[in-house]
């Protein structure tokens, strides 16, 4: 175990931490597990919370400490509506929010000082609103900022809490474009490590529009933020990634979930990387991977074609309009297959195969000579 760790120290890993509200709190137990397995950081990005927690962890606050603090907020010291701003700006006001109390947790967790300053190279995401371009701050030329004063740009969700100037532009969320920056991490990696909470679980809400507006706001950014991301990853030609998804649900605001988000990061990461030697020893590619096969159920297909058009290399259209899969068997990492949860019937099924059976001589992608997928 100690040669493992040793040569594990000698890679340079990019951890990225993705935006996802409380539910970013998994990204303690994911430090927790990374730290177990001797995994060191060379350097850190994140988008909103990921933001606050990868410049926290930056400037020295450990997992533990991170922990007794997340356990310890309230939703009462961070949502506080601004009453006079809605009262006397009413349409005009710039959030529902009160800024005072997000301000004031940054402070409390994010060491005072310039990226310049950082001994780790500490990436922060975020929007310029006025030209409606992606800026990321700790980037060569992009140094010169308050750190303290991104992170709260970063985490500024737009309507819940006012936009920032930073470095003299007016900035938000960078979710808002890009909730995982594994591409402005990637410079220079051995391996890109992200973690994604806020845009991997989009199983059907029944109840978001009868919780009102806010629910609905956020429903609707989810999915955005999903489809966003998706680009990036299934165009990915960086360094090997290691991507995880911690099943953490779909409620951004649950306080009364801290430890189990904890707890869940901790778990997903400690499964992530059984096989991460063998992943940092690719030229590239997503891991983990898991064997799936594709069925379409041909008595629900109504031929409406979304999912040819959405993975043509996968789907496509019989001479009686049903869709049929042009390939039955794939090895797919997390990133992979979201074209079959936009099937408008649900006609198309996918099953996880046994890992350990010999693989398929033809009619697969997505396989790694030597290395058998995992499950993600």
């Amino acid at each position: 175990m100690h040669s493992i760790k040793n040569a594990r120290s000698s890679l340079r890993v990019g951890l990225v931490l993705g935006g996802g509200g409380i539910k970013g709190f998994a990204h303690i137990g994911v430090l927790r597990a990374l730290e177990e397995a001797g995994i060191q950081p060379a350097l850190y990005a994140g988008t909103s919370i990921g933001a606050l927690i990868a410049a926290a962890t930056v400037g020295g606050l450990t997992a533990d400490e991170l922990a007794k603090r997340a356990e310890r907020l309230r939703r009462r010291d961070l949502f506080r509506v601004n009453h006079i701003s809605m009262l006397v700006e009413r349409m005009k006001a710039r959030a529902i929010y009160m800024e005072e109390p997000l301000r004031t947790l940054i402070e409390d967790s994010v060491a005072e000082g310039t990226f310049a300053d950082l001994k780790t190279p500490l990436l922060v995401n975020t929007v310029d609103l006025v030209n409606g371009t992606q800026v990321v701050w700790g980037l060569p030329g992009l140094r010169g900022v308050q750190v303290r004063e991104a992170v709260y740009a970063s985490c500024a969700l737009p309507g819940f809490f006012p936009p920032a100037k930073v470095g003299g532009r007016i900035c938000v969320d960078g979710g808002v474009t890009d909730n995982l920056p594994v591409n402005a991490a990637a410079p220079g990696m051995d391996v890109v490590i992200a973690i994604d909470v806020g845009s991997s679980d989009l199983a059907p809400d029944r109840d978001c529009v009868d919780n009102g507006f806010a629910s609905i706001y956020m429903r609707a950014a989810t999915t955005m933020m999903h489809a966003l991301q998706q680009y990036p990853l299934a165009a990915w030609s960086g360094p090997p990634m290691l991507l995880i998804r911690p099943k953490v649900g779909a409620d951004w605001f649950s306080f009364s979930s801290t430890e189990r988000f904890i707890l869940e990061g901790y778990r997903a990461a400690q499964k992530a990387l059984e096989n991460f030697d063998l992943y940092a020893r690719q030229p590239g590619g997503i891991f983990p991977r898991k064997r799936v096969q594709l069925d379409v159920i041909r008595e629900r297909c109504v031929g409406c074609g979304l999912c040819v058009a959405l993975a043509p290399g996968y789907m496509g259209m019989d001479s009686t309009g049903k869709a049929f899969a042009r390939i039955r068997v794939a090895e797919w990492s997390a990133a992979d297959g979201d074209f079959v949860n936009h099937c408008p019937t649900e006609a198309i099924a996918t099953t996880k195969l046994d890992l350990l059976a010999p693989r398929p001589a033809v009619g697969t992608v997505g396989a790694i000579d030597g290395i058998e997928p995992g499950a993600a």
